[in-house]
């Protein structure tokens, strides 16, 4: 069996074929294309001949009635949307009203018990940078939500007079001196980096506190802005969500 796998965030879709427990032929495309040229440019670019289509939509549920048909017709095969549950693949989740969670929180979880069956943190930057902290029997500790690296900057720029609208910096924020920005637009882009990085920092720094010693999990499409800058080396897995679809389908409960 193969699987289309596709994880739909705020800003992206990305996606892979799963098939023989191996993700293949990946690739991603901005919500912005999406919105400016319609569904159609997605087709042109995912694999027609897959089983079935397994999503985390995160997107709304106006956009999966509308992905649904369109990939599903594209793919002639049914399309299935994952659900956040309280508990299942070996994680229990912690939220009093578990489909409160984020689906994509959920299944990068699901992707990170699966892969260190150990006590970890779940980081995934991208738009929002969630942070969501597992004990070594995969219970679902909490997490946090908290402004990107690019929405910090756009909120600076919005709620300010003199500060301007600026771009991230390219991949790998500073963990030495060169945090110290000489101009307005990057010491933005510093404080920024900076301010996510030191939140995981801080999260690590807790559950150590708490006697946890977690393994740090890293993904989103912003990661390897924090990448080196952060006081653990984490695993960096960019499908990680992917990652988290995978093993649903394949331990199918």
């Amino acid at each position: 069996m193969t699987a289309l796998l596709m994880d739909v965030g705020n800003s992206r879709i990305k996606w892979g074929v799963l098939d023989n427990s191996e993700i293949h032929r990946t690739g991603h495309i901005a919500r912005e294309r999406i919105r400016d040229k319609g569904l159609q440019v997605l087709t042109t670019k995912i694999p027609r001949g897959v089983d079935e289509v397994f999503v985390s939509n995160v997107a709304g549920a106006s956009f999966a009635t509308r992905l649904s048909g369109v990939v599903g017709a594209h793919c002639g095969c049914d399309v299935r949307f994952a659900r956040t549950e309280r508990s299942g693949w070996g994680v229990t989740n912690s939220y009093t009203q578990p489909r409160r969670l984020g689906v994509d929180r959920w299944v990068a979880m699901i992707g990170a018990w699966a892969e260190v069956q150990a006590a970890c943190l779940v980081v995934d930057v991208g738009t929002a940078m969630t942070i969501d902290a597992l004990d070594g029997d995969g219970q679902h500790l909490g997490g946090q939500i908290i402004a990107g690296v690019s929405t910090m900057a756009d909120a600076l720029a919005a709620a300010t007079s003199d500060i301007p609208q600026v771009k991230p910096a390219p991949a790998g924020a500073h963990s030495d001196l060169g945090m110290f920005a000489h101009n307005t637009a990057a010491a933005v882009r510093e404080g920024a980096q900076n301010a996510v990085a030191g939140a995981v920092d801080r999260a690590i720094q807790t559950l150590r506190a708490n006697a946890y010693a977690p393994t740090v999990v890293l993904t989103g499409g912003d990661a390897s802005r924090i990448l080196n800058a952060l006081c653990d080396t984490p695993l960096h897995r960019p499908h990680l969500v992917l990652q988290g679809l995978a093993h649903m389908l394949e331990h199918a409960r």
